[in-house]
C-alpha cells in the first residue's frame, strides 16, 4: 500500500514535476531543453509519460508562438473548458484574449443553418478576429478540418495547436494540420483534449512570463 505524503500545498506542483523529472530520467527519455516545459506540463496534467513520445513540434514553433503572444495575440479554443483553464490574466499582460465561440448564438444559428457542427462553424468566426491568433484545440477534429479548409483559401492563423481526443477523424485532422505551413505543436494519435490543450498554452505563458 501506498503510503500519504505530507505535502505543503505550495510545494505539490513542484514536487510533481520533480517525480515526473525522475521517472523520465529511469525510463532514459531525455527531452529537448526548449519543449521540456510542455511536456512536462502536459504529463502533469494527464500523469501520461506517452504524450513525452507522441507530442511533435513543428520547427521554431515555440518561438513563433511566444513571439506572438509577446506582441499581444489572442488565443481561440474549441471548448469552454479550455477556456476556463487557459490563464487569461497572464496572457493579458502581454495585450492578449483568450476566445471561444461554441456558445456563441451567432455560431449556434449557422452551424443548425448549414448543417454544420458548431466547431467548423466557431473557426469561421475565429477567423474575422482582426489580430494574429493562436488555434489551441482540444476537442474537435472538425474544428481542425475546418482551418485547413480556410487555410487554402488564403487565412494564416499564427500557430495551431491540434490536440483533439477520440475516434472518429481525430487522427486524419491531425495530419491534415501537419501537412500544412502553419506552425503546429500536434499528438499524434487519438489522446488530447481540451486540458491538454490548456496545459500547452500555460506552459508557454508561464514560461514567457518567467522571462519578465
Amino acid at each position: 500500500m501506498n503510503t500519504i505524503e505530507h505535502v505543503l500545498p505550495a510545494d505539490i506542483e513542484k514536487t510533481s514535476f520533480a517525480i515526473i523529472k525522475k521517472e523520465l530520467e529511469d525510463k532514459k527519455i531525455l527531452l529537448d531543453e526548449e519543449k521540456a516545459p510542455v511536456i512536462l506540463r502536459v504529463i502533469h496534467t494527464t500523469a501520461d509519460f506517452e504524450f513525452a513520445k507522441t507530442l511533435r513540434f513543428s520547427k521554431n514553433v515555440l518561438s513563433v508562438i511566444k513571439n506572438a503572444i509577446q506582441n499581444g495575440a489572442d488565443i481561440v479554443t474549441d471548448t469552454n473548458m479550455a477556456l476556463a483553464g487557459i490563464n487569461k490574466k497572464t496572457l493579458a499582460s502581454f495585450g492578449g484574449t483568450v476566445h471561444c465561440f461554441m456558445a456563441d448564438e451567432e455560431v449556434a444559428k449557422r452551424a443548425k443553418e448549414q448543417d454544420q457542427t458548431r466547431a467548423a462553424v466557431s473557426m469561421r468566426k475565429a477567423a474575422e478576429i482582426q489580430k494574429p491568433v493562436i488555434f489551441a484545440i482540444g476537442n474537435a477534429p472538425t474544428a481542425l478540418i475546418e482551418l485547413c479548409s480556410l487555410i487554402k483559401a488564403g487565412f494564416a492563423p499564427v500557430a495551431i495547436i491540434g490536440v483533439p481526443v477520440g475516434f472518429v477523424n481525430v487522427v486524419a485532422a491531425k495530419e491534415m494540420i501537419m501537412e500544412t505551413a502553419v506552425p503546429y505543436i500536434v499528438n499524434e494519435g487519438r489522446k488530447g483534449g481540451s486540458t491538454v490543450a490548456a496545459a500547452i498554452c500555460n506552459a508557454i505563458l508561464y514560461d514567457l512570463a518567467k522571462r519578465e
